[in-house]
């Protein structure tokens, strides 16, 4: 079994509203997928998504009549903290929470599309290096994108990740992109939404760490 289908992404509505409750408790099963990723630098992507999951659902279990959706969120705390937002709250921990959702989405569209280096097809770090590049490198510091960097030496071997997603079991290499595919049917819609949002409501920040 898959460690991404332990909890799969449902169907998004015709409004693209992403269910707070549900959103939650799908990407709390999230986080040991940078495990897989062998460096012990993903564990801080993976405690950053941790943190931010936290935070959302304070704010949600203060009132989950009133936080339906993560629009609804955003938008009351847009009321409540005016100049201040969007860099507080649930705002801020969703807007991070977004872009570590997005590496984990752009990295296995990468392995679905079938991207390698030909010279070395069994190492994943042009996946990692697109997901990087695309989700979050643009709002780390030097420092912080050197450290990445010096990670990609120690990425694991295609197949042991591929082994690892799932969950240690010897799956064929087409079953195992298969589930992928399957993870990332709802999974996308559910993420591009959230991107959407922000835009929409002019909640996105530039900010580096």
């Amino acid at each position: 079994m898959s460690l991404l289908l332990d909890k799969q992404f449902a169907e998004l509505p015709a409004d693209k509203s992403v269910d707070t409750k549900t959103f939650l408790d799908n990407v709390s099963t999230l986080p040991p997928f940078f495990d897989c990723l062998g460096s012990k630098v993903f564990s801080i992507i993976k405690s950053d998504i941790n943190g931010n999951i936290t935070k959302i659902r304070a704010v949600y279990d203060q009132d989950p009549t009133k936080y339906v959706t993560l629009q609804d969120i955003v938008e009351a705390e847009r009321e409540t903290h005016k100049g201040e937002w969007p860099k507080v709250g649930a705002t801020l921990a969703l807007m991070w929470l977004k872009r570590g959702l997005r590496f984990i989405q752009v990295l296995l569209q990468s392995l679905a599309d079938g991207d390698r280096d030909e010279n070395n097809p069994n190492l994943i770090r042009v996946n990692i290096t697109k997901a990087y590049e695309h989700a979050l490198k643009k709002y780390h510091g030097w420092i912080v994108q050197k450290v990445f960097n010096a990670a990609l030496i120690a990425a694991p071997y295609r197949s042991n990740f591929l082994k690892a997603l799932s969950k240690g079991e010897e799956v064929k290499e087409e079953d195992c992109l298969a589930n992928i595919r399957v993870f990332l049917v709802n999974y996308t819609p559910t993420v591009d939404a959230i991107y959407e949002m922000y835009s929409n409501l002019n909640a996105e920040l530039d900010y580096t760490v």
